[in-house]
């Protein structure tokens, strides 16, 4: 592993590194990861942005899931690779973060700046007058709508949904729009048969244009939301290294792949990158890379 430690932190100390992270970032916070080692393999269907706005008790089993899934995320804390992405930018070596996650892990490590492709699901918003509520206030007046909801919960997904029995939500209360009088609420973040805003992909975009490096942490890359930046990056000559457990969608394009534990590769790459360690700045080029760790 020390090998290649060194080969990540002789490109990662010459700067200019976006940071593109998914969900394996997230799995030792406790957040499982859907198709890593320690995924969740989901019993029901994800729901579809279409369904939630049409169908009333498809919401509401959402919203029951969700409720429940939710004081599981709001209790996670960042890990060691959180932390050592916002050692690395905090360095001056990571100028831009782009993630996939919906946790706000990122910015409770201390990154800033990140664009959160997916949105994120302390947030709520409106359907109909566009207002933003904390998701703590509205888990706040739902559990005053339902005093008596404390369904058991088997696993719970890395957007926060969890799995439970149609009956048991059953009789669960949801929400509305507490400004507008009956708007339609909904976590802020991008459903299935949702479309990411197009100014958020456009700065993602950017970030990728104007880095030296992409930098893939814990992402399969199986959904094209995030494989096309990787896409982007090869077709512009610019280098991707891809660290993730087990394979990826984006390994073809890769001048290095390194399956490993994030949270143990992370702050040693930043403990070896940062200034003043003993690689220093560019002791490995992107030539060097090309074919390490796969």
């Amino acid at each position: 592993m020390t090998e290649t430690v060194d080969a990540l932190a002789g490109l990662v100390a010459g700067g200019g590194v976006v940071v593109l992270s998914g969900a394996g970032l997230s799995t030792e916070s406790g957040i499982p990861d859907y198709r890593g080692p320690s995924g969740a393999a989901r019993r029901h269907t994800p729901m579809t942005y279409q369904v939630f706005t049409r169908d009333t008790f498809a919401r509401r089993r959402y919203w029951a899931r969700s409720h429940l899934g939710w004081r599981m995320i709001a209790r996670a804390t960042p890990n060691e690779g959180h932390r050592a992405v916002a050692r690395l930018q905090r360095g001056g070596l990571v100028d831009g973060i782009i993630t996939q996650n919906v946790d706000g892990l990122h910015s409770a490590a201390g990154s800033v700046s990140v664009v959160e492709l997916h949105g994120r699901l302390d947030e709520v918003v409106c359907l109909d007058c566009g207002n933003h509520t904390s998701r703590e206030e509205v888990d706040r007046r739902l559990r005053e709508a339902n005093p008596g909801f404390d369904a058991r919960v088997a696993a719970v997904n890395p957007d926060g949904d969890v799995d439970l029995a149609d009956e048991e939500v059953a009789g669960f209360r949801t929400v509305d729009c507490a400004l507008c009088r009956g708007g339609m609420l909904k976590p802020d973040v991008v459903f299935f048969g949702e479309t990411v805003p197009a100014a958020r992909v456009a700065r993602c975009f950017e970030l990728v244009a104007g880095a030296r490096l992409l930098l893939v942490l814990g992402s399969s890359l199986t959904v094209m939301s995030g494989r096309r930046f990787v896409l982007r990056a090869a077709k512009s000559g610019i280098p991707v290294v891809i660290v993730n457990q087990g394979p990826t969608r984006g390994d073809g394009y890769a001048a290095l792949t390194v399956d490993a534990p994030l949270g143990r590769l992370l702050p040693a790459l930043a403990d070896r990158a940062m200034p003043g360690a003993g690689g220093g700045p560019g002791v490995v080029g992107a030539g060097g890379l090309t074919g390490v760790g796969r």
